[in-house]
């Protein structure tokens, strides 16, 4: 039996129509014959969201094209930047940042070790390592150019 929601939690994907994300929705359903995501069209004229960003989706009263049945409401988790949501304490690989800093003093800190407490957050590299802002398209052939944004 199906069931409407008007929540929704999602990772943004890129995505080529304007004003619009692409957000993949996982559906805890048992379903015998596919594992298969969902992904849905949500109206972001603000550009809240960026590929990777964890994401609350709601459902519109009325659908603003044949697609697009969503808005984004807000960004919940950006990329790289993971929060236990019970604690509201950053996490790394399973492990609490904190609990990391205090095994670093008692058994002394790698030289090699990466600094959570003087990195920048998310933006910083745009446009030298960080592409997700840019504007998506199709690519339709392979002529040995570069082209970063094509999906």
């Amino acid at each position: 039996m199906s069931t409407r929601t008007l929540l929704l939690l999602g990772v943004c994907l890129p995505c080529v129509k304007r004003n619009t994300s692409k957000i993949r929705i996982r559906r805890m359903e048992l379903d015998t014959n596919l594992n298969m995501d969902e992904f849905l069209f949500a109206h972001d004229p603000e550009k809240m969201c960026k590929t990777g960003d964890v994401v609350l989706i709601r459902e519109l009263a009325q659908r603003l094209t044949r697609l697009t049945t969503h808005k984004v409401e807000k960004v919940v988790y950006s990329l790289g930047d993971i929060t236990d949501p019970i604690t509201g304490k950053k996490v790394v690989l399973g492990k609490y940042r904190d609990d990391i800093e205090e095994a670093n003093c008692l058994f002394g800190k790698s030289t090699k070790g990466f600094d959570y407490s003087k990195s920048l957050p998310r933006g910083r590299l745009v446009d030298t390592k960080d592409f997700t802002h840019g504007e998506t398209y199709i690519k339709y052939h392979e002529d040995g150019t570069e082209q970063p944004f094509a999906i």
